[in-house]
């Protein structure tokens, strides 16, 4: 009989369930709720009791154990696990309980193949609107081959039309998937190094194994010790001082004490910081912690049935209307709105950005215009072929007529493809390219392509703490050494040699020899191991000149006569070593407490002063003013017992004994003692945030700082960083606060309310996962602001994710963030380097610049090509602008343009501005009458060699209503070369946004920009010399191609000109176009 059957009866006798009859498993087979039950049958208690379990938090989960199951050996036996022993199971056993409990790995989401991020990429607006164009236009090739009256013996080439558009969408499709692939190659590849060769410690039939993770199974003891990444929740069973780092999750840097009678909860992706223990597996896989939150992130792969978002709970079902059911959900830390897609996630879902919106908007714009003109165009013809032949002529219906009329639609096609600007979606998938391989120099890897250009856009950042804003690393900022406090640190070497190497002793002894501090080598940071604080201890006193290790190799650990440990109701650590003579007593802790315990004080001089009423002004005068500065105040202090010398009299801080003293007796011990320092502790802000933030406030940039931390700690690290002055009308708040101002009396969140507070917010401390949640969500969903709110969010911690996912731009750090944090993240931050975001703020603004001088640039061409053949299509029955050339201007010489201009570096200029916002649309005004002026110029010399070239070259050419097929003529070459100058030249105008004066001002910076823009001039003189009918042109002469190059240097005088009309209004709804 198994050894557990007893409690097997046991659980099935208090649940009151009876056993599953073989009919009741068919019919239930593959239902949650068989599964449960069958569960509670053979353990006596089911996965779903133990999600719920460890729903609760703190001494929550120990007191429902011993309400529920007596205690945790109670439970462990629910389990069929023995506290000693382990799983005592076979292969098989251990199989049905992994079919039971579940597997811990999580399944996630493949990735998207090559193939389907390519069909994402054609169902861009504008690539659809190129598809169209594509097979129209073979159509139409095919159709002038088979038409009535087509002549069979001359070769067509107007099928090259349509083969050029598809190899455009072609190129431009496989660009796009190459970038987006490649980044989520990096990423996997980042995620498979840190998931290498992890194992942990277990206990199986008696024996101590190591297994990988993925093997622990519910009801496995796991042994764990300093530096281990917990893999699975649980609940402690032994400690050993143990101290876990749980700031991934909670935001608190402060470490957490866990034993089996009070907090014994533990939770995965958390780190032992301290200590050794125990614990017994309860959650694995998608059930636990890390499952939890990887499940609300939408990158666990979904099942068959409703999602089941881990720890038992259920995501509420949408309903066929998009609506979500709160029937079955449960409140649970991470949960609430990132449970439901919002209108945000389903825009990253199909990555259409901030920016991409912008510009399908456009290009949707551009199109119905285009079609206007083009239809108008068309009829125009049409109407006026009518009329010569039928009214003025008064000829018959002959079946050539409707040749004619498809001619005179062919033409309406040729001006549409003139408008529809062909290069713009390879533009923006070349500049995000070119940027997102550039960022990656500046330590941003850039996962999805999207976050570059939004980053332009981006109107808030807001940020974490710890880690993010910190170093997350506590170290020593001012210390005390019994006369001023210095502050900066170097400072302190100005005090006795003497009293610093008691110091140094004091802090190598006195801390656990667990404590570490790796100095940094080889640009691998320092790194610190064990309790923070004592890390920063052992830091301060190295800086100081003293080796701790040496130290402790002359006061090895088992040579410690006695140890208080450290606890919550001592607050302090003491330990005794033995000296020539006599023993010492080392003490650290809270500073208001071990002052009072003193009777001296050493100076920094090295003298002894008694200080019989100097305990309450040191605790006013220095402790109060360390405090005041969010620091955490500790006091170092010695004792000496010496067995009676002649000298003892003259040492007033010595207690003479006789013997050995009773160092049981803790209170007599720890009395009297001699104050060394007091040192002020914080985790310090990074050097280079303050000014990174001053540059993100120039800019525009709201930063806003969210933290788990205590409001005081969080209001000092604000006013450190430059998030808050001390004298602004700025709000800080807790999460309890921001909770009542936001909530109506029904609990439920007001946007109104919402709107009222975020606007001055700009510290949240104490807050949950779900506090920022609704914040992010709060600023990024609110209209009080002129062009709508656009939010970056950083954090390297687990509980940063849902917000992560939910910002229009989400940053994790490399080194510290956690793997649930990347996966939620657009950016990934490769050195933790506030500055980092700033650079990726310059680049998003430097792309919206790049892209909008290249729509600028394209744009002009299609104002000029469109215009000109409107008013010849109406004036002679024809366009001088074939689809080939114009094809040739729209998809490679714009492209080599969008190459050149794409490759325009960034600058401080681009942080002096102030940023776009969701709304602000992207033509400005600067660059509409750019747009237009240039448009201008260009229409207007066209339409002049059009009308009056014939008479100044010398030129007859016969002219038709409704022609369009037919041999390349000189004029019609010199209208396309005459328009390709111009365009090259006002290439260099686009350069200038925002009304520069210099034009060529930092051109000789930019390589790629001349050596492109001269491979644009030669190709052009290659396809009108040799390209023959397939380009539509013959050879020009010498003479013709400087009257070409005159018009187009004009193009650089003009632009002078048209800076001379004003372009602001005082009316704000009107500044923007298109």
């Amino acid at each position: 009989m198994c050894p557990f059957e007893p409690y097997r009866d046991k659980a099935r006798r208090s649940s009151g369930l009876r056993r599953p009859s073989r009919k009741d498993s068919q019919n239930d087979d593959g239902d949650a709720d068989a599964i449960a039950l069958r569960s509670a049958l053979e353990y006596g208690v089911s996965a779903e009791d133990l999600c719920r379990l460890m729903q609760l938090r703190g001494i929550g989960v120990r007191e429902r154990i011993d309400e529920l199951y007596g205690d945790l050996a109670g439970l462990s036996m629910q389990l069929l696990a023995s506290p000693s022993r382990g799983l005592d199971e076979s292969a098989q056993e251990l199989q049905k309980r992994q079919e039971t409990f579940g597997k811990n790995v999580i399944p996630m989401k493949k990735p998207k193949s090559f193939m389907q991020l390519m069909l994402k990429a054609l169902r861009e607006p504008t690539l659809i609107i190129l598809e169209v164009a594509a097979v129209v236009s073979l159509a139409l090739a095919v159709w002038n081959v088979f038409r009535p009256g087509a002549d069979n013996g001359t070769e067509s080439y107007e099928w090259i039309e349509g083969l050029a558009i598809a190899i455009g969408v072609l190129i431009i499709v496989l660009v796009s998937a190459s970038n987006d692939y490649g980044k989520e190659q990096q990423f996997r590849a980042l995620q498979a190094r840190v998931q290498e060769e992890h194992k942990i410690s277990v206990i199986r039939q008696g024996q101590t194994v190591l297994l990988p993770v993925q093997e622990l199974l519910v009801g496995d003891i796991c042994q764990v010790k300093y530096g281990d990444l917990i893999p699975a929740d649980g609940v402690v069973l032994q400690s050993q001082e143990l101290r876990l780092d749980e700031s991934s999750l909670t935001g608190e840097s402060d470490p957490v004490r866990k034993n089996p009678d009070n907090d014994c909860q533990i939770l995965s992706g958390t780190h032992v910081i301290e200590g050794s223990g125990r614990f017994l597996v309860l959650a694995v896989g998608v059930n636990s912690q890390t499952g939890a939150i990887y499940k609300l992130l939408g990158a666990v792969k979904d099942g068959k049935t409703k999602d089941k978002v881990p720890n038992g709970i259920t995501v509420p079902a949408e309903d066929e209307d998009g609506s979500a059911s709160t029937e079955d959900s449960i409140d649970l830390p991470l949960h609430g709105p990132s449970a439901r897609k919002s209108v945000d996630q389903q825009r990253k879902q199909t990555n259409h950005s901030v920016f991409q919106s912008k510009l399908n908007i456009l290009a949707y714009k551009i199109g119905i215009l285009g079609f206007i003109f083009s239809a108008a165009t068309s009829l125009v013809i049409i109407i006026r072929f009518c009329v010569q032949n039928y009214a003025i002529d008064g000829n018959s219906w002959k079946s050539q007529d409707a040749t004619t009329i498809l001619d005179s639609i062919i033409v309406g096609i040729t001006i549409l493809v003139s408008a529809i600007p062909e290069g713009l979606p390879l533009a923006v998938t070349l500049t995000l390219a070119f940027s997102a391989k550039k960022m990656m120099q500046d330590n941003n890897l850039v996962r999805h392509l999207y976050a570059c250009e939004t980053m332009g856009c981006a109107t808030t950042i807001c940020s974490d703490k710890t880690g993010t804003l910190t170093t997350n690393r506590m170290t020593v900022m001012q210390a005390w050494f019994g006369g001023e406090i210095y502050d900066p640190l170097p400072d302190v070497k100005a005090a006795s040699q003497n009293v610093l190497k008691i110091v140094g002793t004091a802090v190598a002894v006195n801390c656990n020899y667990t404590s570490d501090v790796i100095p940094a080598k080889d640009g691998v940071p320092q790194e610190h191991r064990g309790n923070k604080t004592e890390c920063a201890l052992l830091s301060f006193v190295s800086s100081l000149g003293t080796d701790y290790h040496k130290v402790r190799r002359m006061y090895p650990e088992g040579s410690l006569l006695k140890v208080y440990t450290f606890n919550s109701g001592r607050k302090s650590m003491s330990t005794v070593v033995e000296i020539p003579g006599g023993w010492r007593v080392f003490t650290k802790g809270a500073a208001e407490i071990i002052v009072s315990k003193c009777r001296f004080m050493l100076t920094e001089s090295g003298s002894l002063l008694e200080c019989s009423d100097a305990s309450q002004m040191v605790t006013n005068s220095v402790i109060s003013l360390m405090t005041n500065s969010a620091l955490r105040t500790i006091c170092i202090a010695y004792k000496d017992y010496l067995l009676n010398t002649d000298d003892v009299d003259s040492l007033p801080n010595v207690e003479k004994v006789s013997c050995q003293p009773d160092f049981d007796d803790e209170n007599s011990i720890i009395s009297n003692l001699t104050c060394l320092c007091i040192v002020g502790i914080e985790d310090p802000v990074r050097p280079e945030v303050p000014n990174a933030i001053r540059q993100c406030q120039r800019a525009g940039v709201t930063v806003r700082m969210i933290t788990g931390d205590n409001i005081q700690t969080a209001r000092s690290i604000a006013i450190k960083c430059g998030i808050i002055a001390p004298q602004d009308d700025s709000i800080v708040l807790d999460g309890r606060q921001f909770n009542v101002m936001i909530r109506d009396s029904n609990g439920q969140i007001d946007p109104g309310r919402l709107n009222s507070v975020w606007p001055k917010l700009r510290v949240l401390a104490r807050s949950t996962p779900e506090d920022k949640f609704t914040l992010v969500d709060g600023i990024i969903n609110s209209r009080i602001s002129k062009h709508r709110e656009v939010v970056a969010v950083t954090g390297d911690g687990t509980n940063d994710a849902p917000a992560l996912r939910k910002a229009d731009v989400g940053f994790a750090m490399g080194i510290a963030g956690t793997d649930v944090a990347k996966e939620a993240s657009d950016i990934i931050l490769t050195d933790d380097n506030f500055i980092s975001i700033v650079k990726a703020c310059m680049w998003g603004r430097n792309i919206y610049d790049n892209v909008a001088k290249f729509l600028q640039f394209q744009l002009t061409v299609n104002v000029a090509a469109l215009s000109v053949a409107i008013v010849s299509a109406c004036a002679i029955g024809d366009t001088p602008l074939k689809a080939v050339p114009m094809l040739w201007i729209n998809m490679i010489q714009d492209t080599l343009g969008s190459l050149a201009l794409a490759t325009e570096p960034p600058g401080e200029a681009l942080l002096k501005r102030k940023p776009y916002g969701r709304k602000k649309r992207i033509i400005s005004r600067v660059i509409a009458r750019n747009i237009l002026g240039q448009g201008l110029y260009q229409t207007v010399v066209l339409l002049l060699m059009l009308f009056l070239g014939p008479y100044y070259f010398d030129v007859h050419e016969e002219r038709q209503i409704g022609h369009v097929v037919g041999e390349p003529t000189f004029l019609y070459t010199m209208i396309f070369n005459c328009l390709v100058m111009m365009t090259s030249f006002n290439l260099i105008n686009a350069r200038c946004i925002h009304n520069e004066v210099n034009v060529f001002q930092g051109i000789q910076r930019n390589l790629y920009f001349l050596i492109l823009w001269t491979v644009m001039v030669v190709t052009q003189v290659l396809v009108v010399q040799f390209g023959g009918y397939v380009f539509s042109t013959q050879p020009l002469t010498l003479d013709s191609w400087m009257i070409c190059l005159f018009f187009g240097f004009g193009s650089l005088l003009w632009y002078h000109v048209l800076r001379l009309i004003p372009v602001r209004r005082k009316s704000a709804k009107k500044s923007r176009l298109f």
